[in-house]
């Protein structure tokens, strides 16, 4: 999971169950975010760059501080209002796509 997280370019997302499906797990989003809860603290994961299915920052209360996950994505000129990611379908970055074309 982790590996997959740090394959996210810059300015991108993706989602908890996106990862989950690229690992043969489609009905494991749930342990994704586990994971990446737990990675919050391991500078090398990008882990601010995994949301929830509608591009809502789910996982913002497991970073330190209530805005640091949103501020980490506008860091990359990513907007974010009320929690949720501006442009998300663009901005959706897709292992099961992308990584597939490597």
């Amino acid at each position: 999971m982790h590996e997959v997280a740090r394959q996210i370019p810059f300015g991108r997302v993706t989602t908890y169950g996106a990862i989950a499906k690229y690992l043969g797990m489609p009905r494991s989003a749930r342990m994704v975010g586990w994971a990446m809860n737990a990675s919050h603290t391991d500078d090398s994961v990008p882990a601010h760059r995994v949301v929830n299915r509608i591009g809502l920052l789910t996982g913002k209360h497991h970073f330190e501080g209530s805005k640091l996950m949103q501020q980490l994505l506008e860091n990359e000129n990513i907007k974010v209002v009320d929690n949720h990611i501006v442009n998300f379908k663009k901005l959706h970055w897709d292992p099961n796509i992308e990584l597939l074309k490597q």
